[in-house]
């Protein structure tokens, strides 16, 4: 029989592996900069800067105000991280990248199909591999320089970066850094270690190893929860569950209130070494793109939490706002907040607040101590609340 868990120790353990169960010091060493990015396994990166780009915020979400400037030197410059398609755009450790090998092969063949754009501009993607090589690692916008003098007013610039992208599919290219959030990239074999670059993994290897590795960070989960972590083939994730399973990685249990359309109960796993919690004590602002909340299907089951980021949605039809960030109370999302730095004026605007039906009374105070600590870890002088939403902010002023 499966172990049977109640919906509460689900949520432990799941906030338990992701570090969200309890108030954490500061961030302030790049040990526990490395232990983080270790306990998460892919950090997802996205452009938005409305309040602050993605990558920012699992670090303070889980320790409160930190340096950037540590999270910027171990990603961009320590030579331990570089950049790939591990969930979406994401950072992952060099030691993982070899584990991408079947999405490498997987987005080749789909470039060099009869008709791809890839097969139709195979000139410009061998101009920009000797370009790489002859330059080493590059923004797109120097070597759209170069094509600028040597090919003429007539080049379509956007073709560089689309050939440049096809070899980062490819693992052809990787990432040196950033610089002004622009990718600096480069050949391969110039950022990583001969024994990397050729290291084959097979591939069923390489999903079980994935595999593991999403189960260790979601602490919990179903099939479906372990595969979207680095966005697996669900045959694929099926095959490496079972083989974990039977090796005793994986444990199936019965989770409260999970279960198919039939009312039966979903099958799920906890990782062997998940512990669960006596209690869950953090709040945190998270970002849209934490691992936490990033698999929408997974937070509505775990908290009963309906969540979409509203970005793409036009204006005049957005409820909660352009870039809400949900917010955890103990072992609950209890709602979510709308946030802007305005940076030229030095103020966090609210743009709007929401509160969950049945959260806690005093949620109100405690979503304004969280925005007074991300107004501090910005710069911000002050704070200014809209007025928009349930969640009553204007009295604590």
């Amino acid at each position: 029989m499966p172990e049977s868990l109640s919906l509460g120790q689900a949520r432990r353990l799941a906030l338990g592996a992701q570090n969200l169960h309890r108030p954490q010091p500061e961030l302030t060493t790049r040990r526990r900069v490395r232990s983080l990015l270790t306990g998460l396994g892919v950090m997802q990166i996205d452009s938005v800067n409305v309040f602050e780009r993605s990558h920012y915020l699992p670090a303070f979400s889980r320790h409160g105000g930190y340096d950037t400037g540590l999270l910027d030197s171990t990603l961009f410059t320590s030579g331990e991280y570089v950049e790939y398609w591990a969930h979406e755009a994401a950072f992952i450790h060099r030691e993982l990248w070899p584990m991408f090998r079947w999405r490498m092969a997987e987005r080749r063949d789909a470039g060099a199909a009869t008709g791809g754009w890839a097969a139709e501009h195979a000139d410009t993607i061998d101009w920009v591999r000797r370009e790489l090589a002859e330059r080493g690692p590059s923004l797109v916008r120097e070597i759209e320089g170069d094509v600028r003098r040597t090919r003429g007013e007539w080049w379509d610039w956007s073709e560089v970066k689309r050939a440049v992208e096809c070899l980062f599919g490819w693992g052809e290219v990787t990432t040196l850094g950033r610089e002004r959030f622009e990718r600096r990239y480069a050949l391969t074999e110039q950022v990583l270690s001969p024994e990397i670059v050729g290291r084959r993994v097979p591939e069923p290897d390489a999903h079980r190893h994935l595999i593991e590795t999403g189960a260790r960070a979601h602490g919990v989960g179903t099939l479906h929860d372990f595969a979207d972590y680095f966005r697996q083939p669900l045959a694929a994730a099926r095959r490496a569950v079972a083989e974990l399973q039977e090796e005793g990685v994986l444990v199936p249990v019965t989770v409260e209130g999970w279960t198919t359309s039939s009312g039966s109960p979903l099958p799920a796993w906890r990782h062997r070494d998940a512990v669960i919690p006596r209690s869950a004590g953090a709040s945190a602002l998270l970002s849209p793109f934490d691992p936490v909340v990033w698999f929408r299907p997974r937070i509505e089951r775990l908290f009963n939490f309906h969540y979409r980021i509203e970005i793409y949605t036009p204006e005049a039809k957005r409820v909660y706002g352009y870039y809400s960030l949900p917010v955890l109370l103990g072992d609950r999302l209890v709602g979510r907040v709308d946030l802007k730095n305005d940076r030229k004026a030095g103020i966090l605007r609210v743009q709007s607040a929401w509160q969950e039906e049945g959260a806690p009374a005093d949620t109100a105070e405690r979503v304004w101590q969280l925005l007074e600590r991300a107004a501090e870890w910005r710069g911000c002088s002050g704070i200014t609340v809209s007025g928009r939403g349930n969640l009553p902010l204007a009295e604590h002023m």
